[in-house]
């Protein structure tokens, strides 16, 4: 399997701090963001990792990271010239990715639960994490059945049928290249990826794991500074990097 962090964008949110750097940059407790998703991947032994960054930030990133030999993993390089959804990041990385199944993380996700397992067990198909929140109409949302099958995916519904928000971390088969390449942009001009996780549910090939931990989408001061505080108390153990 392959890996993919999404660190693009120009992150308005977390201006005059996004002014002069990277929000994936930015320092959470003792570690710049980006090092959280990168620590879910490493953990999940996943060896060969593309960031997605913006053409401002790329020399940034190569001086913090480098060819990834510090973290005993290859790190390859892409620019995202403009935001144009999360589903871009598989054209994006067609040639990365090419015939291996791939794990996309979002660089500003932080999860306290070790993944790794749900990761390594994954074979074909589709899957989604989900964690309760109780502001789930600001994220994608996910229905479940009584089965315990997803039946429906909603981008921030005005009404949603369920408290069980997807977090950004997605694993597909190599066939999302082409799914993402079908996906029509809406009405903001983005490539969504719930439309590419509708295509796996359709198809009946989409399933899901529960985040039980722990998870910040650290885009807004609010859940930075939230971020800040979690990281110092709970997730240095948790961390390879």
């Amino acid at each position: 399997m392959r890996g993919i962090i999404l660190s693009g964008g120009s992150a308005t949110r977390l201006r005059p701090c996004t002014k002069i750097t990277s929000k994936q940059l930015l320092p959470v407790y003792n570690k710049p963001m980006i090092y959280y998703p990168l620590n879910t991947l490493i953990k999940a032994g996943i060896k060969e990792i593309l960031i997605i960054v913006a053409p401002e930030r790329a020399g940034d990133y190569l001086n913090l990271l480098g060819s990834g030999k510090e973290f005993g993993v290859k790190f390859t390089y892409e620019i995202q010239d403009k935001p144009r959804g999360l589903a871009e990041a598989f054209i994006i990385g067609e040639n990365f990715i090419d015939k291996e199944n791939v794990a996309l993380v979002l660089g500003d996700n932080i999860f306290e639960d070790d993944l790794s397992e749900e990761i390594k067990s994954f074979n074909a198909g589709g899957k989604i994490f989900l964690k309760e929140v109780p502001d789930p109409e600001r994220f994608g949302v996910a229905e479940i059945n009584d089965a315990g099958q997803v039946v429906s995916i909603e981008e921030k519904p005005t009404q949603p049928k369920s408290n069980l928000a997807i977090t950004g971390l997605y694993v597909f088969d190599s066939r999302v290249v082409s799914v993402a390449k079908n996906v029509k942009p809406s009405e903001r001009g983005e490539l969504e990826i719930t439309e590419v996780q509708k295509w796996y549910l359709n198809n009946s090939e989409l399933s899901y794991g529960k985040i039980m931990g722990e998870w910040i989408d650290a885009g807004t001061f609010d859940s930075l500074l939230r971020a800040q505080i979690f990281a110092k108390e709970k997730m240095q153990a948790k961390m390879v990097i």
